[in-house]
């Protein structure tokens, strides 16, 4: 009777121990996937980027704002109404979204928007996967929503580059914080003018 006991907490303990640590999806974003990188820890980034997408006609199927990813359901790309149906053609999409810390308070948001081209019942399903156009209806709703997250919460922090030779007089050496540096956009390089020192 003890080593049944024995037996059975021994296997609650090994599939206790093979239960993964996040809930995160197996495989890694498309290659041509939307990427941006926002003021907003990852947990808010997920949460407040599952409620634009739903407000946008996006049916949300998962939301894990813990390790912070989401996905939709299999929709279609015209009405937002989810499909049962097998998911074919560049009309019914899905999207998923991945947010991974960066900077303190900052994180990388990567957004798929992927249909199938076809069935194939000897390929994993993954494999089938297929990122849409850029110019395809629900890709642009994906980067409105990401653009607006970033024109509401800031985005990348500035570079801060030392001074080459000193400071000009009347001006600090210390760096202008990233927000009053610039306007809502990223910092782009900027070539100096010729004869600029």
């Amino acid at each position: 009777m003890r080593w049944r006991l024995a037996a059975g907490v021994t296997v609650v303990a090994v599939l206790g121990a093979c239960q993964p640590a996040t809930t995160r999806p197996p495989f890694p974003p498309a290659p041509q996937a939307a990427i941006t990188e926002m003021r907003l820890p990852a947990g808010e980034a997920t949460r407040l980027l599952a409620e634009a997408f739903q407000a946008d006609s996006m049916p949300m199927q998962r939301v894990e704002v813990r390790d912070g990813w989401l996905e939709t359901r299999w929709f279609n790309a015209s009405s937002g109404r989810p499909t049962a149906r097998r998911p074919l053609g560049i009309n019914t999409v899905r999207v998923r979204a991945w947010a991974e810390p960066t900077h303190p308070g900052s994180s990388k948001v990567t957004v798929e928007t992927v249909y199938r081209p076809l069935a194939d019942p000897s390929l994993p399903e993954r494999e089938l996967d297929r990122e849409v156009p850029r110019d395809h209806p629900v890709a642009i709703k994906v980067r409105a929503a990401l653009q607006d997250l970033v024109k509401r919460f800031g985005g990348p922090p500035a570079p801060v580059t030392p001074p080459s030779a000193g400071p000009d007089e009347g001006q600090s050496p210390e760096a202008v914080p990233a927000d009053e540096a610039s306007d809502e956009s990223a910092p782009e390089d900027v070539a100096p003018e010729a004869g600029a020192p």
